[in-house]
């Protein structure tokens, strides 16, 4: 089943066919919410939230264009509101983080080193990189995405490029512990 045909039927009283479009988006988004925020509980909440918020919105959604792109966008407002108001007591710990999936050819201690890079950046620069280097969005894409101009998305990709080489040289410099 399509998304627009999905929404058709939700709209038309079938809650079966929203939770299809859940379980079709669910891992995507928690994915995506867990690059921005940094925290997978943090990031589950996020992302039932989005989800209703959706479900609420469903009269608004155009079905001539793709669910996730629009849910994203709920859900990526949903994240940023999360952060603005979180307060934080202690230094985030890295141990259950899990932004990155195993990858063949990676050692554990490299995942973990480049996972640590990445929660270091600050929320947009984790979230573009993750968008470009763990989803392959284009920079056409990445722009239509985050709603923000192409020339923006190259330089605040250039950026967070920038942080994370910072970071992880700063970490091999050091020869910290994984």
């Amino acid at each position: 089943m399509s998304d627009g045909d999905a929404i058709r039927k939700c709209r038309e009283g079938d809650r079966d066919a929203f939770r299809d479009l859940v379980t079709r988006y669910q891992a995507e988004a928690v994915g995506h919410a867990v690059a921005i925020l940094g925290n997978r509980d943090d990031a589950l909440d996020a992302v039932q939230e989005a989800f209703i918020d959706a479900f609420q919105a469903l009269e608004q959604f155009d079905t001539t264009r793709r669910f996730y792109p629009w849910l994203y966008a709920i859900l990526r407002n949903r994240c940023f509101k999360i952060l603005a108001t979180r307060k934080r007591h202690q230094a985030e710990s890295t141990d259950d983080l899990e932004i990155l999936a195993p990858s063949p050819g990676m050692s554990r201690e490299e995942l973990l080193l480049l996972e640590r890079g990445l929660v270091a950046l600050s929320p947009e620069h984790r979230e573009i990189i993750t968008l470009k280097h763990l989803d392959g969005l284009s920079y056409e894409e990445l722009a239509a995405r985050l709603d923000i101009p192409v020339g923006t998305v190259m330089s605040r990709l250039h950026h967070a490029r920038k942080n994370l080489r910072e970071k992880l040289s700063r970490r091999f410099k050091k020869g910290d512990e994984l």
